[in-house]
């Protein structure tokens, strides 16, 4: 292994989830028990082993308060030389850009480097947006997240995880790595293995060591406003007795409900808008379609993602309506201009030559720099938070990651996004000319379509293709979860070798399986099939809940879900505060006994679901045994 510098980018979050907000809208973390980010353990073993394997060095990075050196001291006594503090006044309030902007001060000045590696996201934020930024900054190609890597001769060859399935990738260092929790095992260093003779391995730098900046509060485009709780009422049913008499219960309840059956609808429930600024839909699209408007909203269209697409261009027409606006979708792949304009879109921005998101993001930047859109919307997907970081670096403009919910006050645009675990969301604004979020996929409801058929204007892209894709494959179609009328979603309570049990729940329900992050974590389905804070937020018809805690940061993915049934054996389990109604039983048990009440039923007849669907559910469940 060749002589390399390493440098690590770590973050200091907080262990427990019941935080607030100061004045100011950022985080209050005084008084509360800190620790090193989760997948920054992952980017710190590997950073060290590869420098202690090749004979080179490890520098660690952070921004933080004071504290924020305790967790520079465990990197240390993990085996990094050199810890470095990038602390101080000057740097409170900064958001992800300003971070980014400091950790490229701090890491040109101490550089160069050969190799700079960071987690594949913070858990307390799960924005994405750092890495790519800092990527951005330095003029470096950025590959991640990574779940193997090997370096020679100044190139790497990586394994990247991706939404929907896996990349083998090549490039020239140097470069900006992101990290996988499959990568290695995480570094972890008791607080009693870090003695403070580790203080004289640790470099403290203050605003006037990195220069003018700007910093902190000042370098940040974006501000946080009103911050509400998030709550999702359900009916909370917990029935009671003998497992069968449950279950006979349950299955009566979801017919009247209309969960199931024929006839099987969603609740008649109106979306909840956010303080009154959820803008008109599509109901004058037509109009809008015959206007030149302005402002404009460009919507990225992320490549293979047509429901998502959707979503996001529904969405931007509802916005653009309100504020007789126009929609321009920027598409890196063809994008047939009536299927764009059925979705809401006015015009398309077809780039011809990009093959990356590199290209993408660089070729975005310098449309937007003439045509000055008033907002740019990219998925929160692995792929649209790289090329929305790097975007927003070439734009200073002020990117929201992870938007849920988005409307407009003041014309400017709100995005509202989950904070301190979930249980609020937050709304966020951008101070600069050109408004940036990310939207989680699943978040939003598709709309109707149109008939409309957009214009078209093409860009020319030269590529730089630094990062070359030697081969990949999908383990998964992404947007499976997002079309599902029924989904049925699994914990750790039941083990990957019983998935098969459950088949014949999937064919009578014509169901699509997903799971809670330690699920996917442990291989047990694939990452494209995980809810929650950290996943996707979906929207089905009925969501069968079979062995999961229902902790919030997972049931937050599913509080779009017309009707929740959970099914625990632990009557206290958190899931079924968050489910219309609940069986206290053994899955074991009661998988069989829901099957043959549903077959059983006079009034079930037919079960949407078809049997493509139901043999597809069989052999996607045996699949993921295997």
């Amino acid at each position: 292994m060749m002589v390399m510098r390493i440098a690590v980018l770590i973050k200091q979050v907080p262990v427990a989830e019941a935080l607030a907000l100061r004045a100011d809208g950022r985080l209050e973390r005084a008084g509360l028990e800190l620790e090193m980010n989760a997948f920054c353990r992952r980017a710190v073993a590997q950073g060290v082993a590869m420098a202690t394997d090749g004979g080179g060095s490890c520098t660690v990075f952070t921004l933080g308060p004071a504290a924020a050196v305790e967790v520079l001291r465990e990197a240390v006594a993990w085996g990094a030389n050199l810890g470095v503090h990038i602390t101080g006044p000057e740097f409170a309030g900064s958001d992800t850009l300003a971070t980014a902007r400091a950790l490229t001060a701090a890491i040109s000045k101490t550089g160069p480097y050969d190799l700079v590696l960071v987690g594949r996201n913070a858990v307390d934020a799960d924005t994405g947006q750092v890495g790519p930024a800092v990527a951005q900054f330095l003029g470096l190609p950025f590959l991640g997240p990574a779940a193997s890597l090997v370096v020679s001769k100044g190139n790497l060859r990586a394994r990247l995880e991706r939404d929907d399935g896996w990349q083998l990738v090549e490039a020239a260092l140097p470069a900006v790595i992101s990290c996988a929790e499959r990568l290695c095992p995480p570094c972890k260093v008791p607080v009693l293995g870090r003695p403070e003779i580790f203080a004289d391995r640790i470099l403290c730098f203050g605003a006037p060591d990195l220069g003018p900046g700007p910093w902190g509060q000042a370098g940040s485009p974006t501000a946080v406003g009103a911050v509400r709780v998030l709550d999702i009422p359900r009916r909370r049913i917990k029935l009671q007795g003998a497992g069968p008499l449950q279950v006979e219960g349950a299955v009566k309840l979801l017919l009247e409900m209309g969960a199931v059956g024929p006839g099987a609808h969603r609740p008649a429930v109106a979306e909840t808008p956010v303080d009154g600024m959820l803008p008109e839909t599509c109901a004058s699209a037509e109009r809008r379609c015959r206007q030149v408007s302005t402002p404009m909203l460009a919507v990225v269209v992320e490549p293979g993602r047509p429901q998502l697409a959707r979503e996001m261009l529904g969405t931007a027409a509802g916005l653009a309506t309100a504020m007789c606006g126009s929609v321009t979708a920027i598409a890196s792949e063809p994008l047939a201009p009536d299927r764009a304009g059925s979705w809401g879109a006015d015009e398309v921005l077809q780039l011809t030559g990009a093959v990356g998101q590199e290209d993408v993001a660089c070729a975005i930047g310098r449309w937007a720099e003439v045509a000055s859109p008033w907002a740019i919307l990219a998925p929160g997907t692995l792929w649209g938070r790289e090329v929305a970081a790097r975007v927003a670096v070439i734009l200073q403009a002020g990117l929201t990651g992870d938007a849920v919910e988005l409307g407009v006050e003041g014309a400017r645009l709100v995005a509202w996004k989950p904070a301190f675990g979930g249980r609020l969301v937050a709304s966020v604004t951008a101070t600069s000319a050109v408004q940036m979020t990310t939207v989680r996929p699943g978040a939003l409801a598709p709309l109707p379509t149109r008939d409309c058929t957009a214009a078209v204007t093409r860009l020319l892209v030269s590529p730089r293709g630094r990062v070359k894709v030697l081969d990949g494959g999908n383990d998964d179609d992404p947007d499976l979860l997002a079309k599902a009328s029924v989904v049925v979603g699994l914990g750790t309570g039941v083990a990957a070798e019983d998935y098969p049990a459950l088949r014949p729940l999937l064919d009578i329900l014509g169901a699509q399986l997903a799971g809670t992050r330690r699920v996917t974590d442990r291989g047990w389905l694939p990452r494209s099939r995980q809810v929650g804070l950290t996943g996707l937020s979906i929207r089905p018809r009925l969501y069968v809940a079979i062995g999961l805690s229902g902790k919030f940061n997972h049931m937050i993915g599913v509080r779009g879900a017309g009707y929740v049934l959970a099914v625990n054996s632990d009557p206290a389990a958190p899931v079924f505060e968050s489910a219309d109604i609940g069986i206290v039983a053994d899955w074991h048990q009661v998988v069989p006994q829901l099957v043959m009440e549903l077959t059983g039923s006079a009034e079930m007849g037919a079960l949407e679901g078809n049997e493509a669907a139901s043999r597809s559910s069989a052999t996607e469940t045996a699949d993921f045994a295997r």
